[in-house]
């Protein structure tokens, strides 16, 4: 997708010919790159968002974005204007998975303290606000496969509907590789979460994280960094998982993004 077609609320004085550039998906689950000039500060909605020295910000929808969303920016001149993003809305897929341990369903109590724990930690991960852009890089996929799962669709596990599913899943076998799918740091590295066993979450920069989950081996640690392409690990069913395959997120912030929207099409999907 190209230039977005924005309706521009001005506020102050004349606007000069660029006040910003946006670029990306501007549907909900997209991520989009902004351009401005350095030094401007820019709010999406309620957040200030950060902006890198050569005046790049990015910023994204959640599954269920409401129809626009307002960018509001401040040049280094006091020039204040307003653009509100139009958001394309879309459906998704249900998807069944019977025969699951009920456990995995429904976590028995003893582990809910666990289940906490871990969701913290994973919750203080994203939260971060890098000043790296390392995500300038672009995207390739992870891993190799067939598509078996899609960001957005409702799962309904043992007849129980649940949350809906926020990674891309690619079946492979177990011990296929994982690869950095752009330039990060490793943010969390652990082998044993309840919920998506092996897991590995890279900081992009500016709020921006990719998890990969159920991995059967890890083989970077905290604090490393990345390049592109550089192996992370192995494909793996470990956590709750019905098969071998590797579940890649995409968050900006808490705000939860497609995967499949920052790649080309998948060659085997």
């Amino acid at each position: 997708m190209k230039h977005l077609a924005v309706l521009l609320l001005c506020v102050g004085l004349s606007l000069p010919a660029l006040a910003v550039d946006l670029q990306g998906k501007f549907v909900q689950g997209g991520l989009v790159r902004g351009q401005t000039e350095p030094g401007a500060t820019v709010s999406v909605g309620d957040r200030k968002v950060r902006v890198s020295d050569k005046g790049v910000f990015i910023f994204g929808f959640t599954r269920d974005a409401p129809p626009r969303e307002i960018v509001s920016i401040r040049l280094p001149d006091g020039t204040v204007n307003e653009q509100v993003v139009v958001v394309k809305k879309r459906t998704y897929d249900i998807q069944k998975i019977d025969g699951l341990p009920p456990r995995m369903v429904t976590p028995p109590k003893a582990v809910l303290a666990r289940i906490k724990r871990e969701n913290a930690k994973i919750q203080a991960v994203r939260m971060k606000d890098r000043a790296d852009p390392f995500f300038e890089r672009g995207w390739i996929w992870p891993a190799q496969g067939r598509i078996s799962g899609v960001y957005g669709s409702q799962r309904i596990l043992n007849g129980k509907p649940k949350r809906p599913h926020f990674g891309v899943d690619v079946a492979a076998p177990v011990g296929a590789k994982v690869v950095a799918p752009s330039d990060g740091v490793v943010a969390l590295a652990e082998r044993d979460l309840y919920y998506t066993g092996g897991t590995i979450i890279l900081d992009h920069g500016h709020g921006l994280t990719s998890a990969f989950l159920h991995m059967s081996s890890l083989g970077v640690k905290v604090g490393q960094h990345v390049r592109q392409g550089d192996r992370l690990g192995a494909v793996g069913a470990t956590g709750r998982a019905s098969g071998a395959h590797l579940d890649w997120r995409i968050n900006w912030f808490d705000r939860r993004l497609d995967p499949a929207l920052l790649v080309p099409p998948h060659p085997n999907g």
